[in-house]
């Protein structure tokens, strides 16, 4: 077993993480922040990038323009239901979001709900890292690796861990500075 070849579990933490992070406001608008909105079309429910365009026509402006006007209402809805903290606003043809300026006590709001998602990357790194553990352990009892093997596999196992940690701190500490500059 080498340690190496399970770094893709440890990958997909990260994305997942990045992909949360992206959905957070941060005073800029971001198509990803959309990205969680479901509409009620065609007796089912779809993601909003399967019914509508979206762009960002300005700093502070998220626009959307469905393929299908009709759906401009259930596009209002499913915003509204996604509860992402912007109130869409139906010009006719499109809907737009508009985003509010931050104040000092939404982007510490913002950095606590930040600091969870990080916790929650962290558990995930260390659910990723006793797998690997109990690979390695189930290994040594098969006796397919050596008592020796076994402690270099968990030795490079928490190096592994501990870079992994590192990136999200990293990211994390990326993020806040976003969040933070006005």
């Amino acid at each position: 077993m080498k340690i190496s070849d399970q770094k893709e579990d440890f990958e997909k933490v990260l994305e997942h993480l990045r992909h949360e992070l992206s959905s957070l406001r941060t005073g800029r608008a971001n198509p990803a922040m959309v990205d969680t909105v479901m509409v009620e079309a065609y007796d089912g429910m779809m993601n909003l990038k399967g019914v509508a365009s979206i762009s960002i026509p300005d700093s502070r402006t998220v626009q959307i323009d469905p393929w299908d006007k009709s759906l401009l209402k259930a596009i209002e809805k499913g915003i509204i239901i996604a509860n992402i903290g912007l109130n869409p606003v139906i010009d006719g043809v499109s809907v737009r979001l508009n985003m509010p300026q931050l104040n000092e006590e939404n982007r510490k709001d913002l950095v606590k709900i930040m600091q969870k998602r990080l916790e929650e990357a962290k558990v995930a790194i260390r659910a990723v890292r006793e797998k690997i553990r109990n690979g390695i352990l189930a290994q040594e009892e098969e006796k397919t690796i050596s008592e020796d093997e076994r402690f270099r596999l968990q030795e490079e196992l928490e190096k592994v861990t501990g870079g992994f940690v590192d990136k999200v701190k990293e990211i994390g500490d990326e993020k806040e500075k976003e969040i933070m500059t006005v």
